[in-house]
């Protein structure tokens, strides 16, 4: 049977994720909102989440007055695969450090070097 956790208390385990980042790279997270989707949308490939926006590496002058970057974490998908709420626990985590890497302009390869893919 699979797991179903309602949105309101997905959104707090995304919160608590992110409580751990340690400060002095939550610091460095700059012009973010975080949000938390059910399902990518219809037809789009399967994610358990998405950045969207412009890497603090690749900021420039054009950079501001910008909208805020966007980092998605999908709901169903990561309950979709995950056995037991820890295992929950332990792919949001994931997935917020994985999105955020993104952020500071870590590639998907990168990420699976450091094994967080």
């Amino acid at each position: 049977m699979a797991l179903d956790i309602p949105l309101d208390e997905f959104e707090d385990l995304v919160a608590e994720a992110l409580d751990e980042i340690p400060d002095e790279l939550a610091r460095l997270v700059d012009n973010v909102v975080f949000v938390v989707e059910d399902d990518v949308e219809p037809g789009a490939e399967p994610l358990l989440g998405l950045y969207e926006g412009v890497p603090l590496t690749e900021r420039g002058s054009f950079y501001a007055g910008a909208m805020p970057d966007r980092i998605t974490l999908y709901r169903r998908p990561i309950l979709a695969i995950c056995d037991s709420y820890d295992d929950v626990l332990d792919e949001v985590h994931i997935t917020v450090v994985h999105e955020i890497a993104h952020h500071f302009g870590i590639d998907d390869d990168r990420l699976h070097e450091l094994g967080y893919d």
